[in-house]
Parts: structure tokens; sequence; C-alpha cells
């Protein structure tokens, strides 16, 4: 092997022995050539490893947290300087400090800040509720309800299941009044009442007003030892004409189901089908009121417990509306009870105005047919159109 030197027109030939073609070979200058440092002294012969070059490419700012994850900018640029990178959660990246700019040690993370300020914060919130939990500092109302408890305890576990699993997408909330009576009408739907509580957390998350629904169920929720008491708390009540006129009345917003068992507990052939809305009896609670009605639909739900089949011998001995037979359940046991991740959307329509009829509407039938036919087509036509708009079951 030769070096060839280029310092001269003609190209000379030096020939290198065994060491200069080691340092050759490791990308730097024969040993003959490189000038000697004075202030390093070979150890037994041993030449001491050379320091790396440095490239022109700049080195990658990383923080112990992740920059992808929480948005930090890194650097970015050949100066120095760093660069705004827009965060995965859609927020804007914060842009780097000057201490950072100007090649002084990067300050501690500000999501380390973030993530131990909302860990204080979640630890004081734990500590006021078993705080007032302790010294009777709540109130329930004459129905049950204890919005302490639905707010800091039963909404903050439903709440990733309403964002991350079932990715609910809310539509005019707009038509959900700030205050005053009003009765939302939904279809009803996916086996189990999973779409009544996630449209609980879109009034109460999403609304300007943060209103709780007041849910009126059916008498088999009331008659399951631990599911009652848990009902009551969370704002169910019976479904019954005499609470929801005094719910109304007092100026709470009421969600009711017409479908019943019937849409809940209808097979997989039929889904996004609206079965019958029953003899109007929220209509006429809502003309005494004289309180609007909001019709609202949910595409979504019908997917979860896709149910193909009904153990109805079982259920009667059980005391049950129905059985369900889905392809999960009860094949795969517990983990059949899992509902499947369906993408959901959630829309309220434009309220039905009851306060221009008169006192006596309420105990005409036609009226109350008419009214409790025209909010029945209106959630079906919204159905139709939002199935047309979505792109998959999952997506």
């Amino acid at each position: 092997m030769a070096n060839r030197d280029e310092s001269r027109g003609d190209a000379q030939i030096i020939p290198l022995n065994s060491e200069q073609r080691a340092a050759a070979a490791d990308g730097g200058e024969p040993a003959s050539r490189r000038p000697a440092d004075q202030g390093v002294r070979p150890l037994n012969g041993v030449r001491p490893p050379r320091a790396k070059r440095p490239t022109s490419r700049p080195a990658r700012s990383t923080a112990s947290n992740g920059t992808a994850s929480n948005g930090t900018a890194g650097a970015g640029a050949e100066d120095g300087t760093a660069s705004n990178v827009r965060a995965a959660d859609g927020r804007g990246g914060r842009r780097a400090g000057s201490g950072a700019e100007h090649g002084a040690p990067a300050p501690e993370s500000e999501s380390g800040f973030a993530e131990s300020g909302d860990l204080e914060t979640a630890l004081a919130g734990v500590l006021a509720f078993l705080r007032r939990r302790i010294t009777g500092d709540y109130v329930v109302d004459e129905h049950g309800f204890d919005p302490d408890l639905t707010e800091h305890v039963i909404a903050p576990l439903l709440r990733p299941v309403y964002r991350d699993y079932f990715r609910v997408e809310t539509r005019g909330l707009e038509n959900v009044p700030d205050v005053g009576g009003a009765l939302v009408v939904a279809n009803h739907s996916g086996t189990l009442p999973v779409d009544a509580l996630m449209m609980a957390m879109a009034i109460l998350d999403h609304h300007p007003a943060h209103r709780n629904l007041r849910m009126l169920a059916a008498d088999l929720v009331f008659a399951v030892p631990f599911l009652a008491p848990l009902a009551r708390k969370i704002g169910n009540t019976l479904a019954c004409q005499a609470d929801a006129e005094r719910l109304l009345t007092a100026g709470h917003l009421v969600g009711v189901w017409p479908e019943g068992f019937k849409g809940v507990g209808k097979p997989f052939n039929e889904r996004y089908t609206l079965q019958r809305f029953g003899r109007g009896g929220f209509v006429s609670a809502a003309l005494r009121a004289g309180v609007p009605i909001i019709p609202c639909t949910v595409v979504g739900a019908e997917e979860i417990y896709p149910m193909i089949g009904n153990a109805k011998s079982l259920a009667r001995l059980l005391g049950l509306p129905y059985l369900p037979i889905t392809p999960t359940f009860p094949w795969l046991g517990l983990l059949g009870l899992i509902p499947l991740p369906s993408k959901w959307i959630i829309e309220f329509g434009e309220p039905v105005p009851t306060d221009s009829y008169p006192a006596e509407a309420a105990d005409d039938p036609m009226l109350v047919f008419e009214l409790t036919d025209r909010i029945r087509e209106t959630i079906q036509h919204t159905l139709y159109s939002l199935l047309m708009q979505r792109r998959s079951v999952f997506f």
C-alpha cells in the first residue's frame, strides 16, 4: 500500500511501513507525516486514542422524556438555534429557551414540571374529595343524585373510554340550553346501555355549561342489588312520567331513550332501525313542563356488542329481557364483555319547542302521537345521514 503525494506536479510513491498502513486504514494521516503532540507521551509504545473529528451534521437534542411525545423543540439547524415542532396532541410546540440557543445547559424539561404539577393537582383533588366525604360536605338531591361523586370519581373513569377508546365526536351541543329544563330524546342500542353514559359524558365535558344529564332508566336497573345505588348516585331515576315532570319542572336536563329494551337488545341485522317509541309519555311530560325536546342521534353503539343471537329461555329463567350472544360472548368468557372499539358520533339536533302549546295539550293523544312520530322520524333520518358520512365502523 502506498500514499500519493500530490503536492508536486508529478506523483511520488512513498512506501509505508506496517504502523503507517494501520494509521491510514483508520482514516488518518500516516504517523510519519502527522505533527507530534508535544504534550502527549506514548505509554509503553502505545499511541493514545485520537479525538473524534467534528462533523458538519448537528447533534440531535433529545430529552429524557422524549421530544416527539411532548412536542419540545430539538436542535434542528447547524447554527444551534432551536426549531419549532408541533406536538402530537395538535397544540403548537414550545420554543426552546435562549439558554439553549447560546450553548448554555438546557433547563429541566417543562413537561416534567407539567407532569409533576398534574400529579400534585390530582392528588390534591383526591384528598379534597375524601375530606368532603368524611365531613359530609356534599349534596345529594331527593332522587339520590350525587354530583360530587359523579364529577370526581365516575367521570374520570369514563373519560378515557369516551375520548380514547370510542373516540366520540360530538356535534350540535349549541342546541342544548345552558340553563333551564330540556328533554333529550335519543335512539338506544348496543346490547348494554353504554350510549347513555357516553351522552352524559359529552354534555358534562364539552357543553359550555358542563351540565349533568339526568337519565330516565328502566325498572331493571333499580332491581340489581349493586347497580341500583350506583345508578341513583350518577343521576338515574325511574323512567316514569311523574319523575320526568318533576325533574323538568325543576330545570334539569333529562335524557330519555323511548325504545327501551326493544332498542338496546335488537339483533345486529336490525341495527340503526328505530323501534317503536312507546305511547309518547316523554312528550306529555315535556308539554306539561313547557320545555323543549332535543332529538339526539348516536352512531357507533350498535357495533360494540354485535348481537347475533338471544338465549331467550335462559333469559326468562334469569328474569332478563334478553340474554345476548355475540361473536365474543359467551365464547371468550369475561373477555367477551369487552366492547369493540367502534368510532362514535353523537349529534344533538335542533330543539322542538313546546311552550307554545296550551296546558291541556299534554292530554291530547293525537298531538302527543304527532310530536312523538316527528321526533322519531328526525332521529331516523339523522341516522341515515351520519351513516353515509361515516368512513368505516372503526375509523
